[in-house]
């Protein structure tokens, strides 16, 4: 499984790929073990609180400090956007590749190059693209890659993990130590990797769960499952964008603009199959739960551990009702899923 992770992300060595959890496991080691007294990060406003939280409680601790950088009403930003927040202390930049409210993808190859020139470590998390877009580690210049198992990568939950790039061997620090099955003798964690980051015994189950996920993914290739992905969810936006009463956030379609912002968000290649709408007249929790209760449609509803992400978007603080469209959906779950938002919306008319 180490094996198929490091060519998946071209990580340097297969030694490299450290498993845990989950993803927001993997943000917190590595960010916790990362940064030190004094040192400044930076991140985006679009984030999870799988970074946020751990960034907030390492500066109400005194130890770091940080900033957002600004995103549009779509949910970008940019490199230039980024480099005018650096500072002689920045340390890191942690950032999200897509958002997990709009499916907005961050030009991360622009900002890992950038991040490269000014000797700047760059976390990226992937929950939301690992086996769905092209990641390349050396390529894109990512110092640690945090990925989750259980959504792109097909595997169960409880599987994560993260890649360790050339640069940022031997910079983190263990938060958690114990048995290791190696260097027994010695009362401090080994040296070695993967040793050093997987103390207690690893959820092998979940493992080889993941393996079998990922052997679908190498057998069927990323750019099939982006493009199955990517057409179930222009089905879905050309169905519904006519329906009177329901509004996208941080996307436009042919006749609508992003939240008054002219970004010419029809170039699908700029989102994940995450789409999140909001009701006239409908509370979006309220929404979700007609949407299951009379239709059997699962949405997720509210904020998505991401309040700063529904601020850039004005849509905090009641959040929105968003739909996710993965590789094994149908045109005809698509197609009933437009039948009962149109249903939704007229009775509301």
């Amino acid at each position: 499984t180490r094996q198929q992770i490091k060519e998946l992300f071209n990580a340097p060595d297969e030694r490299n790929v450290i498993f845990t959890a989950n993803v927001t496991t993997s943000l917190n080691m590595v960010l916790k073990g990362l940064l030190k007294p004094g040192d400044h990060v930076l991140t985006s406003s679009m984030e999870h609180n799988a970074v946020m939280r751990p960034l907030t409680a390492l500066k109400e601790k005194g130890i770091i400090s940080f900033d957002r950088v600004p995103c549009d009403a779509c949910g970008f930003t940019d490199a230039m956007s980024l480099e005018k927040f650096i500072m002689p202390n920045t340390r890191a930049v942690v950032m999200t590749h897509a958002s997990n409210i709009n499916g907005a993808v961050q030009p991360v190859a622009d900002i890992g190059r950038l991040c490269r020139e000014r000797d700047i470590l760059f976390i990226v998390d992937a929950a939301q693209t690992a086996g769905v877009l092209d990641i390349d580690m050396e390529e894109m210049c990512i110092d640690v890659l945090c990925f989750t198992g259980h959504k792109g990568l097909m595997g169960p939950q409880g599987t994560g993990g993260f890649c360790i790039g050339k640069r940022a061997e031997g910079l983190i620090d263990t938060v958690l130590e114990g048995g290791t099955g190696s260097a027994s003798h010695l009362e401090t964690m080994p040296d070695i990797l993967p040793d050093r980051y997987e103390p207690g015994t690893l959820n092998l189950p979940g493992i080889y769960g993941l393996s079998a996920g990922l052997d679908f993914i190498a057998k069927t290739g990323t750019k099939s499952i982006r493009e199955r992905e990517r057409a179930l969810c222009e089905r879905f936006i050309k169905g519904i964008k006519d329906i009177p009463g329901v509004g996208f956030v941080g996307r436009h379609t042919d006749d609508q603009v992003c939240n008054g912002v002219g970004v010419d968000a029809k170039d699908s290649n700029k989102y994940v199959a995450v789409v999140s709408l909001v009701f006239d007249g409908i509370d979006a929790a309220r929404a979700a739960y007609e949407l299951e209760d009379e239709f059997g449609i699962m949405t997720r509803v509210g904020l998505h551990c991401a309040p700063a992400a529904h601020k850039s978007l004005g849509t905090f603080p009641e959040g929105t009702v968003r739909f996710s469209f993965g590789y094994f959906n149908t045109e005809e779950e698509i197609d009933h899923g437009i039948e009962a938002i149109g249903k939704l919306c007229e009775r509301r008319g």
